[in-house]
């Protein structure tokens, strides 16, 4: 088992433990803001669920019916998280409408902020290991997971704050308002996980500062070139591929066109992990001289 899919395996226990200390806050409290925190909880096991299964059909290796490898499968998981987040908010709406029409006293409300708070600090920890490790992995479904823990720890600490308010003031419609503001903040959580994702399903170019340094890069070491144009990036989950015409002198030999290859390739790759170069060699004639990378 890859250590991004032994990550993604302990976000699922981390992501029921949670559940189940906040679930239990909002048992002993019946507070329907304490109730939206649970249930984006449930969210977090099943989108950890997602990407645990993602990351396994990721690792597997490029065959006959998918030449270019199985990365983009973390890509549906996090376009999954993301529909399940709004999922979520659509359901503490809900909660929260019927809050409104039959409003309920809130019941032992220290107890279920100790709950709420101990699975608050557990979130914060594992989501914090989850950015570096998807940072250092490159990987887009334990990015997704990562951020929407964090998110999930600033709902927290917000439902947290209004609740405290709401018993100490005894202004008991804070409690709803404050489920409502919870969903209205997770639904923009999950809007924005989807489009990432859906950027990456769509081909999405890598950062505008990415592709100006790969273009330096190769303009660097294509010495003996004449040009390189048509230069295309592309992410697919860890992986960024990466394609372009080489332009090099008529008389130039197979041999003498392809060292300057390699060592286009290994300055790339020496620079940016998971690169996949493709590297079209042209003759001098075939050199556009406007909207490209001169050498």
């Amino acid at each position: 088992m890859r250590q991004a899919e032994r990550i993604a395996a302990g976000s699922i226990a981390i992501g029921l433990a949670v559940l189940a200390l906040k679930t239990a806050a909002w048992w002993v409290t019946d507070s329907a803001a304490l109730f939206s925190d649970a249930a984006e909880s449930v969210v977090n096991v099943a989108a950890s669920l997602a990407a645990f299964v993602a990351l396994r059909l990721a690792a597997r290796p490029a065959d006959a019916d998918h030449p270019y490898g199985h990365d983009k499968a973390e890509f549906f998981a996090a376009v999954i998280e993301g529909v399940l987040i709004v999922v979520a908010a659509l359901v503490i709406l809900q909660e929260t409408w019927q809050a409104v029409q039959a409003p309920k006293a809130i019941t032992a409300p220290w107890q279920g902020m100790a709950l709420n708070l101990a699975a608050g600090v557990l979130n914060l920890g594992w989501g914090l290991l989850l950015v570096r490790a998807a940072r250092r992995l490159r990987s887009p479904a334990l990015a997704a997971d990562g951020k929407h823990l964090l998110a999930d720890v600033v709902t927290s600490a917000g439902v947290l704050a209004g609740f405290a308010l709401a018993v100490t003031s005894g202004i008991w419609w804070l409690d709803p308002l404050l489920a409502a503001a919870t969903a209205l903040y997770i639904l923009v959580s999950g809007t924005m996980v989807i489009r990432a994702s859906v950027g990456g399903l769509m081909d999405e170019a890598p950062a505008a500062a990415i592709v100006a340094r790969i273009r330096e890069l190769v303009g660097v070491h294509a010495e003996g070139a004449i040009e390189a144009h048509d230069l295309r990036m592309r992410h697919a989950g860890r992986l960024t591929f990466l394609e372009f015409h080489l332009v090099v002198p008529a008389l130039m030999t197979v041999a003498d066109a392809h060292a300057i290859c390699d060592r286009i390739e290994a300055a790339l790759k020496t620079e940016m992990e998971g690169l996949m170069i493709t590297i079209h060699v042209e003759p001098e004639g075939k050199a556009k001289h406007q909207g490209v990378l001169v050498l």
